[in-house]
This record gives structure tokens, sequence and C-alpha cells, in this order.
């Protein structure tokens, strides 16, 4: 291994010099072809043979994504590129393509500064393209484009040297056109894509060649060129003297920016701290001798090491034996145990690492996905990290030995730290364990990692769907006591407007920000001041409101209201499932003089029983998760796709023909896509192509309704007859 020895000694040379490096993340829509590009990248820096390259899928290191043939997890690795005599050191993330592992995606965008969007020149953007490339806007990431599969067009298409030309400009117009449409002013400012300017290149990831109009003008090979190799099938001409690998990471080294330019732009927009403080100033400089400042995007466990935290440092420097502190946790001191890079699936250490890089660390033992790491006692944390979709699916999981019941309930705790977007759900009194996942690939990944790698034999349920509850009207002063009839709330329900869910979503307001800010962005969404000003609590989609006045011992009971409304919140009346877009107000409250009678036994089931007999009342309803389904097909099959989609309860919006084929584009419930590959498949003799995504929740008909609810409450062992509202009031 003496020429990846020689890579390391040289990658940590140049990482203690933040002008020569740039942290790059590789997206596209799954089976574009990203991880065969990552392996001739790593060829091309010396780090894998190169008659391996594009076969060997180095980043793939798991053996469920190598079997699979698709990417599970982000990987990283850090390589030496020479541009101009000058080497640079490149961090790269090759990310997920497939739409349930999202969640990869977004966070591998908080540790990188640029991305390498690739596209497939047959298929052109995708849908899984677009919210890769929302996600890397959002996180002020700077796109290049790579079309990958060139060859294809040539090939497969037949097409000539014209037609060629006019489909490579039509995907880099539909890039232009998404990165438009997501963020106007970026594009203004020189991110508009141009293959003139040397921001897209063009090549075949598999054949291990590339051309970009810089690189044309050094190795004088032509799109004509190109065209007539690739139809005489003589790519490796074209690998020899226009090797992929240098073609792309010239470009990355000239048009993405190193971390000294970019954190300028992304800290503001990532951190909404105080700019002026020593952490603020350190991380817009990206300054060594500033206090440490790390995001941790990654969690893994190694089983010599234990948990491995990756993540990206904006400022200060980090050594093994260092003491940090992850803010928002019990704030004990976590020391540093070892230090180091990646370089696809091997860490390894190095002496220190300084601001503008992607570290992994061991010692963190209170980091989770998203935490902010800090040398510093006190600091605003990090934005958190949104995902664009969220669980639509739970398996229930349970040890196939009883013995193996206390390693499970560990392994459990271990993959919720591993993956974020997974929801997990321990009950220690049945033995039954819940995992939430994005979609059936994403348990079935999960739940067989269980079994291989952390050696939990387990019995899993069919996947089940999950639900929220809501109120459909609106419902004032409902009054809850406590048990012993001292202290009595009235609350106001209704459902909070979409425009407010909204902002939730994006992060644009939440309990972490001023009060003053907070309140503004609620008045221009429509609030009134007095609304937005008294606002106690935000979770999930749901905000606690405090209007009452002058009530005595109130600030000191508060704590206890807000835990009563998230015990209301963890599981709605109807079905005991979670609440979502409630808007409470707290109009009145009365409590008990002596501090005594009014502990957490009173005021926590006054407040829960108030929302939930409120819900109740005010319509309590069931919403399903609902997916956008974009369905491929040849002419004569159209009747088959959009009977597949109406088949479902879903209906259908778009239909876009392109050639012989047309596109239909439709949503369809969650509950009735189980089994859809293989249906879809039959119905259209296998020669469909489609995708789904997460499209929100849709309220369940009205028709429907009781025989949803009655299945959920019988499955979870509540009682079948529906609860009424005096369940919750006692007289």
């Amino acid at each position: 291994m003496s020429r990846g020895k020689k890579s390391i000694e040289r990658a940590v040379e140049l990482m203690k010099d933040p002008k020569h490096i740039r942290n790059i993340g590789i997206v596209a829509h799954i089976d574009h072809g990203k991880t065969t590009l990552s392996d001739n990248l790593l060829a091309g820096a010396g780090i894998i043979s190169e008659d391996l390259a594009g076969k060997q899928l180095f980043m793939d290191s798991d053996a469920e994504e190598q079997a699979r043939g698709i990417t599970i997890d982000a990987s990283n690795v850090s390589m030496v590129h020479e541009y101009e005599g000058q080497e640079y050191l490149i961090n790269m993330i090759d990310t997920p393509g497939h739409v349930d592992f999202g969640g990869d995606v977004t966070r591998a965008m908080r540790a990188v500064d640029g991305a390498v969007v690739l596209v497939d020149a047959v298929e052109g953007t995708m849908p899984q393209t677009e919210t890769v490339l929302r996600q890397a806007l959002k996180e002020q990431v700077r796109p290049i484009l790579f079309i990958n599969k060139v060859d294809r067009l040539v090939n497969e298409l037949k097409v000539d040297e014209m037609e060629m030309q006019i489909r490579l400009g039509k995907v880099i117009d539909k890039v232009n056109k998404l990165i438009k449409g997501m963020n106007e002013e970026a594009y203004n400012n020189g991110w508009k894509l141009d293959a003139a300017k040397g921001t897209v290149a063009f090549g075949s990831a598999l054949y291990n060649w590339a051309v970009s109009a810089p690189f044309m003008k050094k190795s004088g090979i032509s799109f004509k060129d190109v065209f007539d190799k690739c139809r005489a099938g003589d790519m490796k001409y074209l690998a020899k003297n226009s090797p992929l690998s240098d073609v792309l990471l010239d470009i990355v080294v000239n048009q993405l920016p190193n971390p000294l330019d970019a954190q300028k732009r992304r800290i503001p927009v990532i951190w909404h701290g105080d700019k002026e403080t020593k952490e603020g100033k350190a991380m817009i400089t990206c300054d060594p001798d500033g206090p440490v400042t790390l995001m941790v995007t990654d969690i893994s466990f190694d089983p010599h090491a234990g948990e491995v935290a990756t993540g990206r440092l904006f400022s200060g420097r980090i050594r093994r034996g260092d003491s940090l502190y992850v803010i928002g946790s019990a704030m004990k001191e976590n020391r540093l145990q070892q230090v180091g890079i990646f370089m696809g699936p091997k860490r390894v250490e190095v002496e220190e690492i300084v601001g503008g890089n992607i570290a992994a660390v061991t010692g963190l033992r209170d980091a989770m996905v998203g935490s902010t790491v800090t040398s510093l006692m006190e600091m605003a944390p990090f934005e958190s990290l949104k995902h664009y979709s969220e669980p639509v699916m739970t398996v229930a999981v349970e040890a196939k030995n009883m013995k193996d019941l206390p390693k499970l309930v560990e392994v459990l705790r271990q993959v919720a730290k591993e993956d974020p977007t997974l929801g997990i759900a321990i009950n220690e009194e049945t033995g039954e364990h819940l995992i939430s996942g994005m979609g059936e690939l994403h348990l079935e990944i999960v739940t067989g990692r269980i079994k291989r790698d952390k050696g939990v034999e387990i019995l899993t349920s069919e996947p089940i769907v999950v639900y929220r509850e809501t109120v459909t009207q609106k419902i004032e002063s409902v009054e809850g006591k406590s048990p012993n009839r001292h202290n009595r709330f009235y609350f106001d329900l209704e459902v909070l407007p979409d425009e407010i869910v909204d902002l939730i979503k994006k992060g644009e307001v939440s309990m972490n920000q001023p009060m003053l800010e907070r309140r503004d962005i609620l008045m221009k969404a429509g609030m009134s001041k007095d609304d937005a000003k008294s606002i106690k609590d935000i979770k999930a989609t749901n905000m606690l409101i405090d209007r009452t006045k002058g009530v005595q011992y109130l600030n000191e009971t508060m704590e206890l209201i807000i835990e009563g409304v998230h015990e209301a919140l963890a599981g709605g009346p109807l079905a005991d499932e979670p609440v979502q877009n409630l808007k409470m107000t707290l109009v009145d409250v009365k409590l008990h003089e002596d501090a005594i009678h009014r502990g957490p036994a009173q005021v926590i089931p006054a407040v829960r029983s108030a929302i939930k007999a409120g819900m109740l009342i005010a319509g309590d309803s069931l919403l399903e998760p609902v997916q956008k389904i974009q369905i491929t097909v040849p002419m004569d099959q159209m009747g088959a796709a959009t009977s597949q989609i109406q088949g479902r309860r879903g209906q259908v919006f778009d239909m876009q023909s392109e050639g012989d084929t047309i596109t239909v584009i439709g949503k369809a419930p969650v509950a009735e896509l189980f089994g859809f590959a293989g249906d879809i498949r039959s119905a259209t003799e296998g020669r469909a192509m489609w995708n789904t995504e997460f499209a929100g929740f849709e309220l369940v008909p009205n028709s429907m309704l009781k025989e949803v609810v009655v299945a959920i409450r019988k499955r979870k062992g509540l009682k079948e007859q529906l609860p009424t509202p005096a369940d919750y009031l006692s007289a």
C-alpha cells in the first residue's frame, strides 16, 4: 500500500493549508454513476488501482451495498490532486441516490462546500436530481455538473454529432432552470452552469474519460473526436488522453470554493449565533487558532474503536486528548481518543486537524448526528439538519430469544444514533420495539444490518404505515382539571396555518432564535403580534402560545405545562399517533397557592387530558402519508400506468410525452403502495421506470376513517370503541 501511504503523507501536509483544500460531495439520482465516478477519481489520485476503477466500487464498502449495487451510506475519502504545479487536498463524500437514504445526502451537504451533480446523459434530470440539488443550494453548497454516460447516447441511441450536442445542451439548461428556481440570487451571482466557462464536464465514468472546455484546449481533443472514438468503441484512447480524474478535479480546484471563501458565505446561513463573538469570527475566517467548532454529520461504529463521529471542523484545531463539549447535552467533558481522516472504509490517524477539514474522531460519547461540538462551555448551536422527507413506514421488531432483549435495546439506540432519519420507539414493558423509516428498502436494510453486523436475531412484522393526527375545527376554552381539583387549565385549539407550518419545517422559525426575530417572521406570515410574541414551545409542527394575563405562579409551572403538552402530542386521542399542525393557546389558568398541590402529578395529567379532549371536540382526524409517483412507460403502456395509480386511491395530475415514451405523474397514499414494484412490473411487462418521493400528509377520507382508526387501535391493543371527550374530562 505504498502508493496509499504516500498519498496519506501528502494529505497530512496539505490539511494545514485551507487555501488548498476543497470539500466536495457527489450527488445524483440513483444509478446515474456516482460511485463509479468516485472510483475513477480515487484511481487518478493513486489510492486504488486503475484497472479496478469502476468495478471495485471502493466507496461501497458494506457487503449489503455490494450485493445490491447501490450506495446506502455516504462515505468519505481524502485525496491529493495536482493542478498547474500546485497540490490540492480534496475531501470527497460519495452520497446515496436512492430516495430512502436522502438523510445521508442532507448531512453530507452540511460538511462540504461544493457539489458535483451527476446527470445521466440518456435519462436527463430525474426527481432525485432535483431533491439533491435543492439540498445543496439550501446549504449554500456550490454545484458543478458532470454529464455521465455520454457513450450511451452514441452507441445505444445512435444519435449523430449534432444531436449529441443538442441533447447535452438540453441537460445543462434543465439543471440551470432548477438552480434558478431554487436560488435565483446565487444563479445570478455566477452559479449558472456554463460549459464555456468550465463548470460542466461530459464523459463516461465507466470508461474513465471526460472532456471539458478548458481541458479540450490543453489536450486538443474535440467533441468530434469524442463522437468518433465512442462510435469506434475506442474508449482507451479517450481515457489515456483525457482522463476523467484530471478533467473533473481540475474543475473542482478551479471552480469550487476553498473553506476560507465558502465559510464567509455559508456560516451566516447554517449558524444563527452572534457573528461578533470569538467563535463567530473564527468560523467566518476559518481560523485555526480560534475556538474549536465542529458539526457532527455522521456517526458510525467501529468494532475496535467504538463510536466514530465524522464532521466538518469550521475553526480551531483538534488533537488526541483534547477536551470538548457537546452543546445541548449534559455538558460533560468528552476527551478525544483518536483524530483522523477517512480513506474510504479505512480510518487513518493523524496528529492534528485544523479548521476547514472533514475530521473523523472517537471519544465524543455524547454526540449525535447534528450535534455542535466545541471547546467553549457556551455557544449557539448550528442550525439543525432538516430532511426533506419524514419516516412513513414502521416495522415492529422483537428479539428472537428473550435473553437478547437487553442487547437489542442497546443496538436500537446505536442504530438511532447512526441514522437520525429513523424513528425508534422502545417499549420496555411489551418488549415490542418500533422502527420507522423512509420506505420499504430503508427498513429492510436497517433490520438486515441489525442481524448481520450486530449479531442479534430478530423477528420483524410486516411494514405498517405511520399516520398523524390533527384537528379540523376550532374549539375554545377546553377545561382540564387536576386530579385533586385545585388546578384548572383552559385551552383554545385550532389548526396551525399552512404558512406557519412551512416556516417551522424549513427551520426558519424555531425556539433557538431570538424572540424578536421569531416574532417578526411570524407576523409577516400573518400571525397577530400578541400571539407571535407569546410562543412558549414549538414541538414538531405544533405550537403552544400563552395568552394568559397576570396568573400567579405560572412561570414556575410552565415547564410542567409544556411536559403535559408533549405527552398529549406524542399520541393523539383517536389512534395514539403523533399529532401535528396543532395550535394550542393557553387562555386562563387557576393554580393552588401551595406548591405541593401543583406538582407534576397534578399539572401534567390536567394539561394532557384538556388537549386530548379538546382535539376530539375539534374534530380530530387522521392524516396519512402520500407519495408522489412518476412512471415512465412506452406510449402503448400508458393505460396500465395510469390505472396502477388510480386503482390505489391515487390521482394523476400530469402527463408529459417525450419521443415514444410518456411520463405519468400522480400521487397515492403510502398505505396503498405496498407491493407496488411487483404490480407495476407485471402490468407494464417490465417496461416501466418509476420513482416515488415523499409528498407530505393528507387527511384520510371520511368514509374510511373509522375503519382505519379501529384497525390501528386493535393493533396497538387499545379499546376498540372510539374515545369520547368525556373519557378525558373528569366530571
